[in-house]
């Protein structure tokens, strides 16, 4: 019996919250090892239905979390992807039944280094195991399975959450009914591992860090966080964007000459470090970053991708990239689009103009909104949701 096969039933609750397997059963990892105690928060948005065929699985990604709509209960401010979850929008929860969980590595309830590891009453830290995008789509898988759901009408994300689909489809493609990949990729490019071991150094050169044990210090690296977080969302950005955005405008009238935040480009990437490292673990970055740094779909299919989607010809798939987008570049979402096609999969492609960068994702793009809520309503038609 399997991993997946061994999950008690437990009936979906409203809202969401933490789910925890049956005592003593653990979610095995690719490492080898076997995490214990493991814990999945969620949030879900809307109603199952009755034969339960209406379930939509959103996976988010780097710094994402549980809450892709509402309020986010830490920030304040609205869910990651109140942009396409909502009413009248493409993840409408009238409906959908629409699932969220933050991944495992992660900070926001799931089981991640920060959490307190059974076998020594401490937070992990480094003795957390390493994790890897398919180990965090099992423990999806086992969720899901616990909420009473067999087949997912459909499973959406972008960036990592666009790798945790890919990974679905080789994984569990009889389990998935559409797929829809914003922004993605079949593996992580030299480049993006490049800007993520910049984070990371950053990060465990605070002297807070402390070894990965800041937790038991009562400290936070929190300078070496931030500059991993400036560093980062430089890349999630387009050139375009930045000199549209800030351009060369100065703070303030005149230059300090000195070191302070001259021009408001400075001034905004020192407030998107300062506010991530409230809401966001040091040690689950350098976790989730590692399993993105790791993922390669085509690794255990004889390097070859196509060989991945095998199982998958009778998943409907939908790929979008963004022109402007360097950080996952549209080359990256024909190359799966090829491998879907070898494979003898259906598969749609939507390249979209945009001048927004990787972020585009997030941000309100009409053009993204009218395709994702096209494709969903002709899989719902052909499986029968009314839709």
């Amino acid at each position: 019996m399997s991993a997946i096969d061994a999950v008690e039933y437990e009936p979906a609750e409203a809202g969401g919250g933490v789910w925890r397997p049956p005592a003593g059963q653990g979610l095995p990892l690719d490492s080898g090892a076997t995490l214990a105690g493991l814990e999945v928060a969620y949030s879900t948005y809307g109603r199952l239905n009755a034969d339960r065929s209406n379930a939509v699985l959103v996976c988010h990604a780097l710094t994402g979390d549980q809450h892709a709509a509402g309020t986010h209960p830490v920030s304040g401010k609205p869910g990651w992807w109140s942009k396409m979850i909502g009413p009248g929008l493409p993840l409408d929860p009238a409906k959908y039944f629409i699932v969220c969980a933050n991944v495992v590595g992660g900070c926001m309830g799931s089981t991640g280094p920060a959490s307190i590891d059974p076998a020594t009453g401490k937070p992990y830290g480094l003795a957390f195991p390493v994790i890897t995008i398919a180990d965090m789509v099992r423990a999806q898988a086992m969720l899901v399975k616990a909420l009473g759901i067999d087949t997912l009408f459909a499973v959406v994300g972008g960036s990592m959450g666009g790798m945790q689909v890919l990974q679905w489809a080789a994984d569990y493609p009889e389990r998935v009914f559409a797929a829809v990949c914003i922004a993605s990729a079949a593996r992580h490019s030299a480049q993006n591992i490049a800007f993520h071991e910049v984070g990371r150094q950053a990060v465990m050169a605070d002297p807070e860090w402390r070894g990965g044990a800041y937790a038991e210090a009562g400290v936070r690296p929190e300078k070496g966080l931030a500059v991993a977080r400036m560093a980062a969302h430089i890349t999630y950005l387009s050139e375009p964007a930045l000199q549209r955005k800030f351009g060369r405008e100065l703070q303030r009238d005149g230059l300090s000459w000195g070191f302070d935040a001259d021009f408001q480009v400075e001034s905004y990437l020192r407030h998107q470090g300062a506010t991530f490292v409230d809401r966001f673990d040091a040690n689950s970055y350098l976790y989730i970053t590692r399993a993105m740094d790791y993922f390669e779909l085509a690794q255990k299919h004889g390097g070859v991708l196509a060989e991945a989607f095998r199982r998958a010809r009778n998943v409907r798939f939908c790929v979008l990239s963004f022109t402007s987008d360097w950080l996952y570049p549209t080359s990256e979402s024909r190359h799966v689009v090829q491998a879907l096609n070898a494979a003898g999969c259906r598969a749609g492609f939507v390249e979209i103009k945009s001048d927004k960068g990787h972020d585009a994702f997030l941000l309100d793009e009409p053009v993204m909104s009218a395709a994702v809520a096209g494709f969903l309503a002709a899989a719902a038609t052909a499986r029968g949701l009314g839709a």
